[in-house]
C-alpha cells in the first residue's frame, strides 16, 4: 500500500502528523510531497521537511491521497492545478481520497463530492452542503472517497485509513498500541 500527502504551506500540524504517523506505524508506505521544494511551513510554525516534491510523484503507484487542513493549506491545495488533477485522476482510478478539515473543499473544487456523501470541519459545512450530503460525523466513508472534520478527529480519521487500506486487524493493532482503543 502507497498513499500520497500533499503538503502546502499552512497546513494543519495535528492532521498532518497524525495522519502520516498512524499510516506509517500500520507499515502503509507513505510519501510526503510538498508543492515545492525544501521545508513546508505549517499554520502554526512548525515545519516539516517532505520526502519529495509533488512533480516527483508517481500516481500511479499510489493506492490513496490524503489532503490535510489547515488555513491556509487547504485553499493552497485547492489553488493548484496538480492538486486537484491528482484528486481527479485517484477518483478517476477508483482509488480511495482522503480529506480532513477544510480540505474537503477540494474535493468540492476538483468536482468530486457531487452526490455523495461527506463531512467537513462546520466552517466549510456550506460549501459542502451545496453539492454533496453534508454528514455531522468524525469520519464518513463513501465508497473511496473519505472525510472528516479536524484536528480532533484526526485520529478516528487516521485509524479508519488504516482499516480501509490494511485491514481491520491492522487497524485494532495500531489502536491498541497507542492506547486508542482497548
Amino acid at each position: 500500500m502507497k498513499v500520497v500527502v500533499p503538503l502546502a504551506e499552512g497546513f494543519e500540524e495535528i492532521e498532518f502528523v497524525t495522519v502520516v504517523d498512524i499510516l506509517r506505524r500500520a507499515g502503509i508506505d507513505v510519501e510526503v510531497a510538498g508543492l515545492r521544494d525544501g521545508p513546508v511551513r505549517g499554520s502554526h510554525n512548525v515545519r516539516i521537511i517532505p520526502d519529495t516534491t509533488f512533480e516527483r510523484v508517481d500516481l500511479n503507484s499510489a493506492d490513496a491521497i490524503v489532503l490535510p487542513g489547515g488555513n491556509p493549506g487547504f485553499i493552497n491545495l485547492g489553488n493548484d492545478e496538480r492538486g486537484l488533477d491528482a484528486v481527479r485522476r485517484m477518483s478517476a482510478a477508483g482509488r480511495y481520497v482522503a480529506a480532513i478539515c477544510g480540505a474537503p473543499s477540494v474535493l468540492v473544487k476538483a468536482g468530486i463530492l457531487n452526490g455523495r456523501m461527506a463531512t467537513v470541519h462546520p466552517a466549510g459545512k456550506e460549501e459542502v452542503a451545496a453539492c454533496a450530503r453534508y454528514m455531522d460525523e468524525r469520519v464518513v466513508v463513501d465508497g473511496k472517497i473519505v472525510t472528516s472534520q479536524g484536528p480532533g478527529t484526526a485520529m478516528d480519521f487516521a485509524l479508519k485509513l488504516v482499516e480501509l487500506l490494511a485491514g481491520r486487524e491492522a487497524m485494532l493493532k495500531v489502536g491498541r498500541e497507542i492506547l486508542a482503543l482497548k
